[in-house]
């Protein structure tokens, strides 16, 4: 048992220093996340599964706050994970594909930020939705895992979490919710832009 959670420990940091590569992207969307609310528009988040609860995780974070010391305005955020009546509606309806992108077109606008979460890539209902920001001008974001999947295509930045285990892909896109928001939280309050 030692020596498998010392083998989980180490898959967990090479996962997260994956992150180190993507530098460049992880401060390009910190700073489209920051201009995007400075100008009272809306971050939306999701995700399917696990990376459904991080997109409510993560809205709730702007919504609410992230840090106990640091009070503030609460930040537009919105989760496209809808409630049960919603989804099994939608899914009935229509298709479970469109679960996202429903929501995206009544409520999403140019300005706007997207906000994907998928250790795949290749759900079919995150590539619709991303497909859908692409039509309506809406700037997205992917966190994502293994090689990006489909998702890489659609996403405007996509953040790839290099690891083929799902465990992992999950604990760094936390990680990296947590950084980007926190930064964002950061830039707004010294910035007096929000």
């Amino acid at each position: 048992m030692k020596d498998i959670l010392i083998k989980q420990l180490d898959d967990s940091i090479i996962a997260k220093k994956s992150l180190l590569f993507q530098k460049k992207n992880i401060f390009k969307a910190i700073k489209k996340i920051s201009n995007s609310i400075s100008k009272k528009n809306k971050i939306l988040f999701c995700g399917n599964g696990g990376s459904a609860s991080d997109a409510q995780h993560l809205t709730a974070e702007l919504l609410i706050r992230l840090r106990p010391n640091v009070n503030r305005k609460s930040m537009p955020a919105m989760s496209l994970v809808m409630d049960t009546s919603t989804l099994t509606a939608c899914s009935n309806d229509y298709s479970y594909n469109d679960i996202f992108s429903r929501p995206l077109s009544a409520f999403g606008k140019n300005g706007d930020i997207l906000v994907v979460i998928s250790t795949s890539g290749e759900s079919k209902n995150i590539i619709k939705v991303l497909k859908t920001a692409k039509k309506m001008k809406i700037f997205s974001i992917g966190f994502l895992g293994k090689n990006g999947g489909q998702a890489k295509k659609f996403c405007d930045l996509p953040i790839i979490i290099k690891s083929n285990i799902t465990a992992r892909i999950q604990e760094s896109h936390i990680f990296l919710g947590h950084y980007i928001l926190e930064q964002v939280e950061n830039i707004l309050i010294k910035t007096k832009r929000y």
